[in-house]
């Protein structure tokens, strides 16, 4: 039987719930997020986007990007409200759901495609029942992979659905640029552009010799990516599961070189219960605490997946430095590691004397 995968992702979903909550801020251009010299953008809403603005961006950038710009706070017990509707929703239809974060998941639809219309019609459904529950709207990939699911529902947002079927897998992803292919990394990205492959076609087609030099031995894995080869399984057991360490400092700290190295302490940590428990982590995130006790998240993913605490330090590092970037003197009382998108080690073969990521 023909895997059949969806992704659903939720449109710009904090302030989709805002607009949603109080009409009198459809149609405006939004950021949710904590005004000030420190404050961050937690979510913008597409009429916002056009002027640049986007999530993690410092609110100071994103309100000289857009003068006329709403800023709202976030309302976490809300959007999880929110949340436990939405995936209602995907329990009525398959129990195969894999959660990513509160308004993303994926649902393996296989043992139903044979029902009229396959799995563009369950995803259809999908998004009418969201929009009828929750007034909201999302959009989905759908295709026989994870991966290529995953790309491809971020095609047509916002409330778009795009189908990719087996047979066409390599026509739809060839013309995307290499931006698209998810965990590549912003660093890495531009370091691939710069060897002229700018499509995942040409990523897919280019000859070891070029691509060598950019990701070592992982060539051959970024090539099958860029073909959109995935053979991972949505696994529910995992849905919303993490790992992580964290730790409360007896006395705020402010000096960068001394949460740096906090940080790589946790990550060591973390990266231990990783492979204590033979899993891979494909999506590194920390969290901060200021004095203040407002909380932060930042997360990226990383490809391929990693239990290797070299790895989880290196993405955890450059998380909290931007965010120390923009947040210049800020004291924290709390830092953590969190890993999320856990796959078991035995399903990586090809990595198993993994090293830092090429992506990090």
């Amino acid at each position: 039987m023909m895997r059949a995968v969806l992704h659903v992702d939720m449109d710009a979903y904090y302030a989709s719930v805002e607009q949603h909550d109080d009409p009198a801020l459809a149609g405006k251009p939004l950021v949710v997020g904590w005004e000030g010299a420190r404050g961050v953008v937690a979510a913008a809403s597409y009429e916002v986007r056009r002027f640049g603005v986007h999530s993690a961006m410092p609110m100071r950038t994103a309100l000289r990007l857009c003068p006329q710009a709403i800023c709202v706070r976030p309302r976490m017990q809300r959007y999880r409200e929110v949340s436990r509707i939405v995936f209602g929703v995907f329990h009525e239809v398959t129990s195969l759901v894999q959660g990513l974060s509160l308004d993303e998941a994926f649902l393996d639809v296989s043992a139903r495609q044979e029902q009229p219309g396959g799995a563009a019609a369950i995803a259809r459904g999908i998004k009418e029942r969201i929009r009828e529950r929750t007034g909201l709207t999302a959009s989905v990939g759908v295709a026989p992979n994870k991966l290529v699911a995953k790309i491809a529902s971020d095609l047509k947002k916002p409330d778009g659905l795009t189908v990719v079927e087996a047979a066409r897998v390599c026509e739809v992803l060839d013309p995307l640029s290499v931006r698209r292919l998810p965990g590549l990394g912003r660093k890495t990205g531009a370091k691939v552009e710069a060897a002229g492959i700018r499509t995942l076609g040409a990523l897919r087609s280019a000859p070891d010799a070029l691509l060598w030099p950019l990701f070592g031995r992982y060539s051959s894995w970024i090539r099958e990516r860029a073909s959109g080869i995935d053979d991972r399984p949505v696994l529910p057991e995992l849905e919303e599961k993490s790992l992580s360490a964290e730790d409360t400092f007896e006395h705020d700290i402010a000096d960068v070189r001394l949460l740096q190295r906090e940080l790589a302490r946790l990550a060591q940590l973390a990266a231990a219960r990783l492979r204590a428990r033979k899993l891979m982590a494909a999506c590194v995130g920390v969290k901060i605490r200021r004095d203040d006790f407002t909380t932060f998240t930042r997360q990226r993913a990383v490809a391929p997946p990693t239990c290797e605490a070299r790895a989880v330090a290196g993405v955890a590092a450059e998380l909290l430095s931007r965010w120390l970037a923009a947040n210049p003197g800020a004291k924290l009382r709390l830092l953590g590691v969190v890993l999320t998108e856990l796959t078991p080690a035995s399903q990586l073969g090809l990595f198993e004397s993994n090293s830092i990521s090429p992506c990090t």
